[in-house]
């Protein structure tokens, strides 16, 4: 179901040439940004190296990291929680806003939050669950889902925002974005105020102090856990760094290679419950460990290293796939190559092993991971694991059998003249290919026939 979905779907985005000038359009700003923050290291391959070497750190003392976190993090005044999969955390945030009589939630962006489909299961508890980041917010007001790690709404135009707040909230339909900001924002506050719970993700999780680091550009993250009485942050696992005095490469990685900054604008540390003395904070504090699929992952010899990911989205503006089917075909809380390749573990590869195959192979994915995932191997071995699983189209399998026999023997190639070629080949330029390319044509004679021809 979800492959012919996704083949739907591709094919009716990939010649939308709306979709393609906004997504150009916007993704052309991040690649400008991000190529002038680059330039700001001496030695960026020392700095990615280095990156790299911490999050292999953390994957090879996994379990360890984890019992420290979890001891620092009580420690504080937190309550550290486990969850195998969504339904186990689903259950936890059920009886978190169940004791709490939470009837309002402000959320600060967490793509975690996304695997559980968090504000669905607000509202069947009677609560609403408001997304405070700005482009989370856009999508909500949408009814739609995240399109990008990173930038939520990159699929939108101003012209589209402008229009559909016109739309939900009466504001002028030519309004440009810095009104818009402003009229969020002043809806917003109202919000933080009255809120019950606050919730945000982490973009790593600090081994040696307890602490939980949330990297955002608005200030949400922090106006969601001033203000309401109870904090909830929803993790996955693998968001461990060992030690407090690494962020400081790790904020600069993440920023120069997401969004180009030389650091982002809100980097905090949130330590356990208020303290003594201070004016701001929760009373209470739950910190959500989620594994939905990781452990699994992490037990595969080839594909482990994928948990090294810090979410900085550089894979999916590097991905001419990405950049043609946009986010929405992938049709999972993670797109892209990353998605691409986590997907089949976090939600079986009966499922979604046919994304690993949405990729050229180009490598350009590789080049601006900012900690040195593999990416294009990992998908390649995921492809292997579709075939030896039986989960390729049988169609498939007997054209690669057709073509083998045909590759094997001398001459093959031209066993049959270059009409029949066109021929058999025709349909191609009807289904798949889409309006603007056609097959090339095949030559009367195959290439060793000419060859021999020329040397008479």
């Amino acid at each position: 179901m979800f492959q012919k979905q996704f083949h739907t779907d591709s094919d009716a985005i990939s010649f939308d040439l709306r979709h393609r000038k906004t997504i150009d359009f916007n993704i052309g700003r991040y690649d400008a940004a991000v190529a002038k923050g680059k330039m700001r290291y001496r030695d960026l391959e020392a700095a990615r190296t280095i990156a790299a070497s911490i999050k292999r750190d953390v994957l090879t003392h996994w379990e360890a990291y984890l019992i420290e976190f979890e001891r620092n993090c009580k420690d504080s005044g937190a309550e550290v929680l486990w969850a195998t999969d969504t339904e186990e955390a689903s259950q936890l945030l059920r009886n978190i806003i169940r004791e709490n009589k939470a009837k309002l939630i402000v959320k600060s962006k967490s793509m975690t939050t996304e695997e559980i489909e968090f504000n669905k299961l607000a509202a069947e508890e009677g609560c609403e669950s408001l997304e405070t980041d700005l482009g989370e917010f856009i999508v909500q007001v949408a009814g739609e889902k995240p399109y990008h790690i990173v930038t939520p709404a990159m699929h939108k135009s101003k012209e589209d925002i402008a229009a559909l707040f016109h739309e939900k909230f009466g504001t002028h339909s030519d309004d440009d974005p810095v009104k818009l900001t402003h009229f969020v924002r002043e809806m917003l506050r109202k919000k933080y105020v009255q809120a019950d719970i606050g919730v945000t993700g982490a973009n790593f999780l600090v081994a040696d102090t307890g602490s939980v680091s949330v990297t955002e550009n608005e200030g949400n993250a922090i106006l969601s856990t001033a203000f309401p009485k109870v904090h909830v942050v929803i993790a996955g696992i693998e968001k461990l760094v060992p030690k407090l005095n690494q962020l400081g490469l790790m904020y600069q990685v993440l920023a120069s290679h997401g969004t180009g900054q030389q650091i982002t604008a809100y980097n905090t540390l949130f330590t356990g419950t208020r303290k003594d003395g201070e004016t701001g904070g929760p009373e209470k504090m739950y910190v959500i460990l989620l594994d939905n699929g990781r452990t699994r992952l992490y037990a595969d010899d080839e594909s482990w290293e994928a948990l090294a990911c810090i979410r900085c989205g550089a894979c999916l503006n590097a991905c001419p796939v990405y950049k043609t089917i946009g986010g929405y075909t992938y049709n999972t809380t993670y797109s892209g190559p990353i998605g691409s390749v986590l997907t089949p573990f976090f939600r079986g590869f009966k499922d979604f092993s046919h994304l690993s195959f949405a990729s050229t192979l180009c490598g350009k994915c590789v080049e601006v991971c900012p900690v040195k995932i593999p990416l294009t191997d990992i998908l390649l071995t995921n492809r292997r694991k579709a075939v030896e699983q039986g989960l390729r189209p049988t169609t498939e399998k007997a054209a690669m059998k057709a073509f083998q026999w045909v590759a094997d023997r001398p001459g093959g190639f031209g066993l049959v003249s270059g009409t029949v070629k066109n021929i058999v080949t025709l349909p191609f330029n009807y289904t798949g290919w889409g309006p603007e390319r056609s097959m090339p044509r095949f030559a009367n004679q195959s290439f060793s026939q000419q060859m021999k021809k020329n040397k008479k």
